[in-house]
């Protein structure tokens, strides 16, 4: 097992801009309200898709932006709200906020969905702030900001494909072909000692995660060699590709091997014989392999296909990935009796209640205001209406942004910065 991790950007999308708008009727001279409300920005929602087995997609697409809503129209009507923007993520898949290391979501169910940023309400518009004593008022919002966060995607990756054969058959090079993993390699024995895996990707877009197995021996199933680390690995994998150096260089026959570790599969535990066996016939760029293939298909008894490779040329690597991805595709996985669900505890944890706002300043001597609802706030602040900017100055009156600037010494006219916006401090 190992656990794959990309990092990506998402961002709900904004709300609508409420919008000010006036229709005219006998008992209102200047005409009444009819700004409709804006529309709810779309969430980033990520939803479980059972087919997919790595997070191969998210390296070529880390920016996921959901539309905004719509703005609000005259009449009273009201935008349209945007449809969630819904990315696929395989089971298994843990969303941690990059900044705050918080898990946001826990994904294992196909189906199973979380909002990763939410939308942005939309902003209010003139007709939902008429009062008595101000029929007609000149006033609406701006759409609320969509959440935007970077989140890292943790997938533990159980191998769908292990490489199974003897030291030095080509286990580690196949592996290093044909995903992005980097095996140690040598020409010598127990080169691999722990499994090496990597995500494998096929011409027609499938992926899946291939394990290259320590080497096996005469013996395993009792523990010999690395006999156990071996088959506990093996255990776990749906397809079993079996690699054979065809050119029998080291003077050993290519039909014992096959029939030695398939013997200590089945020693070990019966079922793995259950699973899909495909045979590997490496080396073939090898003199004598040709005639060593023809021998081992003569000699060979079951009905598993046969692929002559050689992974050093790539030659017929292609048409082993393609199968072995029809295989994982067609192979239910195997349920292990000895793994156990972990029960899910939700734990509550006790929060301090965030500051309305922070109140710095900076080395030129402007005040900085900062915060997540007051930056809110101004973000939704239509400052191009003196109704709407009086509203705002009313709200930080409201949050004792007012006082505080005044207990730190601020005087009429000196500067104060929210965001990259400056304005005079009128006590």
């Amino acid at each position: 097992m190992f656990v794959d991790k990309v990092k990506v950007y998402v961002k709900g999308g904004d709300g609508g801009n409420g919008m000010v708008a006036f229709r005219r009727e006998k008992y209102v001279p200047d005409g009444g309200p009819a700004g409709g409300d804006g529309g709810k920005g779309a969430s980033v929602v990520f939803e479980v898709e059972e087919g997919l087995r790595t997070l191969m997609d998210f390296r070529y697409k880390r920016h996921f932006k959901a539309d905004r809503g719509e703005h609000g129209r005259p009449k009273g009507q009201h935008g349209k709200n945007a449809d969630d923007m819904v990315v696929k993520v395989p089971p298994g898949t843990t969303v941690v906020d990059e900044q705050t290391g918080q898990v946001i979501a826990d994904l294992t169910e196909h189906g199973q969905r979380a909002v990763i940023a939410k939308g942005g309400r939309g902003g209010r518009g003139n007709i939902r702030f008429a009062t008595p004593a101000n029929p007609a008022p000149e006033i609406a919002e701006n759409g609320e900001p969509g959440t935007e966060r970077e989140v890292v995607l943790e997938l533990k990756v159980l191998a769908d494909v292990g490489l199974v054969g003897f030291p030095s058959v080509g286990k580690s090079t196949l592996l290093s072909v044909v995903s992005a993993a980097k095996p140690k390699i040598a020409d010598y024995h127990f080169t691999t000692i722990t499994p090496n895996l990597g995500v494998v990707e096929t011409e027609d877009n499938r992926s899946f995660v291939m394990a290259d197995l320590p080497g096996l021996i005469e013996g395993a199933h009792e523990g010999v060699g690395l006999g156990h680390q071996f088959l506990r690995h093996i255990e776990r994998t749906r397809v079993i590709v079996h690699v054979i150096d065809m050119s029998a260089l080291e003077g050993r026959d290519p039909y014992e091997d096959y029939v030695l570790i398939n013997d200590e599969l089945k020693q070990y535990n019966l079922r793995l014989l259950e699973r899909p066996q495909l045979i590997v016939a490496n080396k073939m760029d090898m003199p004598e392999a040709e005639e060593n293939l023809k021998r081992f298909k003569e000699q060979l008894e079951d009905d598993h296909p046969v692929f002559p490779i050689s992974a050093i040329t790539r030659e017929g690597v292609r048409e082993l990935l393609l199968t072995i991805a029809d295989k994982i595709e067609q192979t239910p996985e195997f349920p292990l009796h000895e793994e156990t669900e972990q029960s899910t505890r939700v734990v509550y944890k006790h929060q301090k209640e965030e500051a309305r706002f922070v109140l710095s300043r900076d080395d030129d001597g402007v005040f900085v205001i900062s915060g997540p609802e007051i930056e809110r706030l101004f973000k939704m602040t239509d400052f191009s209406r003196d109704e709407s900017v009086r509203r705002f100055a009313r709200q930080m009156r409201h949050m004792g942004i007012d006082e505080a600037l005044r207990q730190r010494g601020a005087k009429d006219g000196d500067l104060v910065r929210i965001l990259k916006f400056e304005f005079e401090f009128i006590d």
